[in-house]
């Protein structure tokens, strides 16, 4: 999935579209990149002398990722149809900074599915070593 068939199913758009390109898809697993740039609007201020991506936007990275997973079980002619919205957060772990020129691999998995409630895992990862991973919950409606 390229950053078209992103920006078809996402709301996101820049400074808050985190997923690059979306590299492998099933119906319950996915992996996306984000390539992360020192362009980014929050080095400027997280840090200036150290610039680290904040924790929070690597756990917004992991449920944009999600929500594509959970996109790719929506017909793709109702697509523009439905948002994704985020509901819980458990389990959050930071294991290593994201800096600039970090490719942010991005993992999730569904766990649990009830009607239009899902659970999922994420993994982000750097060079094969994990940065955060969490659990998530999120709910996918048609939009008013």
């Amino acid at each position: 999935m390229n950053i078209k068939d992103i920006l078809s199913r996402l709301p996101h758009r820049y400074p808050f579209l985190l997923v690059d390109r979306v590299l492998e898809a099933d119906e319950d697993k996915i992996k996306a990149l984000k390539n992360v740039t020192f362009n980014e609007q929050f080095f400027q201020g997280h840090f200036p002398d150290n610039p680290v991506m904040p924790g929070v936007l690597i756990v917004e990275a992991l449920a944009q990722t999600g929500g594509l997973m959970a996109f790719n079980r929506i017909d793709e002619d109702n697509v523009n149809n439905y948002l994704v919205y985020f509901m819980a957060i458990e389990n959050v772990k930071f294991r290593k900074p994201v800096v600039p020129g970090d490719n942010l691999i991005l993992d999730a998995e569904l766990l649990k599915r009830k009607r239009n409630i899902w659970r999922m895992k994420g993994v982000a990862s750097v060079k094969g070593e994990t940065v955060c991973e969490a659990e998530f919950m999120a709910m996918i409606r048609e939009k008013e």
